[in-house]
């Protein structure tokens, strides 16, 4: 039986393994576990003591509860139709020629990197009531109201000019897992196309773009830049989600607003673990065929 090594030789071994990553998880923990805690204590503590006396308050007005319901249904529906239009995009780039699939990815990465309060303004310079897109369509005579820029419409529009390339880039290197033997074999077995894609493709394939799903459901109720712009300052005509609750409340209430804001603060972020946890399930189940 070999010797145990001392538990400071262990100590030592361990510390000089994690040192080169001790500045990251200094960064992380200042940037995102200790406003964690805060968010959390502000929302479970009032006057000095554990309450829920701010949850009943929050979640019981209508508004809230509209903007959480509105986030989900926006949400869902731009992951949706991300997944509708991006998986076909990704497997058409994922078989091309080197060169054009290079061309094709620095693009995806330039849209999916644009976005924030600079998305907002291309919108409304494209598709607003006095937009480029707008004027060469009534200029041909044809009647066209664009949908109003505060509207679940417009949001989801220009959701989807960031989500889709995002989604693109996340899927394309789960499409190589679909090896051409295996569209050889079941065209032996004389299989169809749809056959193929009905009991192999999609079924192999789904894991992932259920995961890329996800991901993209997490990343759209959280986005304020593009919502602020659009929305932020429509007033009631506005669509109310959490995001934009959450600084309508920090700048209308500065006494009291820092603890509604917390509430709904933890709302979103217990929406994204959940999801997080749930891409990780996926993606173990999908990492059975690499």
């Amino acid at each position: 039986m070999p010797p145990r090594t001392p538990l400071r030789v262990r100590a030592r071994q361990m510390a000089s393994r994690w040192a080169p990553a001790a500045p990251l998880m200094l960064l992380v923990s200042y940037c995102l576990i200790a406003p964690i805690i805060v968010l959390v204590l502000q929302a479970f503590w009032v006057n000095g003591a554990p309450s829920l006396e701010l949850w009943g308050r929050v979640l019981g007005q209508a508004s809230n509860q509209d903007a959480i319901v509105t986030s989900l249904g926006l949400g869902i529906a731009s992951a949706t139709v991300t997944l509708v239009i991006g998986s076909p995009a990704a497997w058409l780039i994922s078989r091309m020629f080197a060169s054009q699939r290079a061309f094709w990815m620095g693009l995806l990465n330039v849209a999916a990197n644009f976005g924030g309060i600079g998305l907002a303004f291309s919108y409304l310079a494209t598709l607003g009531v006095v937009g480029m897109v707008t004027l060469m369509i009534q200029a041909l005579g044809i009647h066209f109201d664009p949908p109003r820029s505060s509207s679940v419409a417009a949001l989801l529009m220009a959701y989807e000019y960031t989500n889709i390339p995002l989604f693109v880039l996340l899927t394309i290197p789960a499409m190589s897992i679909l090896r051409e033997d295996w569209w050889e074999a079941a065209q032996v077995a004389s299989a169809t196309r749809l056959q193929f894609w009905r009991r192999i493709g999609l079924p192999v394939l789904a894991p992932f773009l259920a995961a890329g799903w996800l991901l993209i459901f997490t990343w759209t109720i959280g986005i304020y830049g593009i919502a602020y712009g659009l929305a932020g300052q429509s007033g009631g005509t506005a669509a109310r989600l959490i995001t934009l609750q959450i600084g309508t409340t920090l700048q209308s209430d500065v006494i009291t607003g820092t603890g509604q804001a917390a509430v709904l603060s933890v709302v979103l972020l217990a929406i994204a673990v959940v999801s997080l946890l749930s891409y990780r399930r996926l993606l173990r189940r999908a990492m059975r065929w690499l």
